[in-house]
């Protein structure tokens, strides 16, 4: 069994500079690479590359004023033979990506009907998700949703498919035929050494695969780029931080309000049992006086 991603021991290897999962380079590599992306698609759709006669990316160009802007997605959508194909990767686990992903898949889906159009001619839809972390609790490294009936498991439709792609839960890599567990251990790849063992085995797709990442990270272009995606993110991660920092201060400005205000209410409490104890004292004492001046007259009485 060849394990790809390991590590001798006691050997560091510098990470790449640039993984298959950054989000610009992803987008980068594959619309100016589109027989590569075919090939990953054919394989995740789990069809012939031949039987593709429809293949048209729709998205191909990432404008640097889309790439600045914090939040923007980095997707590739496109249409293959009739069907909406929508491909991206996600680094992060926000805590609501299943959310996401059908939101997508609704928007893509809903694009679909034009004007005067007819439900029935809506497209098969499908959102392909590359995951840098775990999202499900299983130990299955690929997952494909569709809506089912829940007592006999019929599909309603087969307009919406959502298929998400665990990198972390990867297996071992020991079947050389197997192109699509090599794409997938592409995108998990994290060193140098990493390329260089799918390079030396993983056959001609694999060699052209790194050979077009290469010349895209080497290229002046891609880096600026990346560079205005990072700071956009940087600025992201910095607002967010802020954010999160009001948010505790505010907080704790508030429970300190609170609890201020119970003290105040607690002194004023003891100022008023104090008051009352003294008053009792007071009372204590007048009702001695009463007990000695009644005592006093029971003896002289007798």
């Amino acid at each position: 069994m060849l394990q790809f991603l390991s590590k001798e021991v006691g050997v560091v290897v510098p990470e790449l500079e640039y993984k298959f999962t950054n989000d610009v380079l992803f987008k980068w590599l594959f619309t100016r690479n589109q027989e590569l992306l075919k090939r990953l698609i054919a394989g995740m759709l789990d069809i012939s590359l031949e039987s593709i006669n429809e293949f048209v990316v729709t998205n191909p160009d990432i404008p640097p004023e889309v790439v600045d802007e914090k939040l923007c997605r980095l997707d590739i959508s496109m249409v293959v033979d009739g069907s909406r194909i929508g491909l991206e990767v996600q680094v992060s686990n926000e805590g609501d990506f299943p959310e996401r992903s059908l939101y997508y898949w609704a928007r893509e889906y809903s694009s679909a009907l034009k004007a005067g159009g007819e439900y029935i001619d809506l497209p098969r839809t499908i959102i392909i998700s590359i995951l840098n972390f775990k999202q499900f609790n299983c130990t299955e490294y690929f997952s494909q949703h569709m809506v089912l009936e829940v007592t006999r498991y019929t599909v309603l439709t087969d307009r919406l498919c959502l298929q998400f792609y665990e990198l972390p839960k990867l297996p071992d890599v020991d079947d050389t035929d197997d192109e699509l567990m090599f794409w997938l251990t592409l995108f998990n790849a994290k060193t140098e050494d990493d390329l260089s063992k799918i390079e030396a085995i993983g056959g001609d797709v694999m060699k052209e695969a790194i050979g077009a990442y290469r010349t895209v990270t080497a290229t002046d272009e891609f880096r600026q780029l990346e560079r205005m995606r990072a700071d956009a993110l940087n600025i992201k991660a910095s607002a967010l931080g802020h954010a999160r920092r009001e948010a505790i201060r505010e907080t704790d400005e508030k429970w300190q309000g609170i609890v201020d205000e119970k003290d105040a209410q607690l002194a004023d409490k003891d100022i008023e049992l104090a008051e009352q104890a003294a008053e009792l004292a007071k009372k204590d004492k007048e009702l001695d006086k009463l007990r000695t001046i009644l005592e006093m007259q029971s003896t002289d009485s007798e």
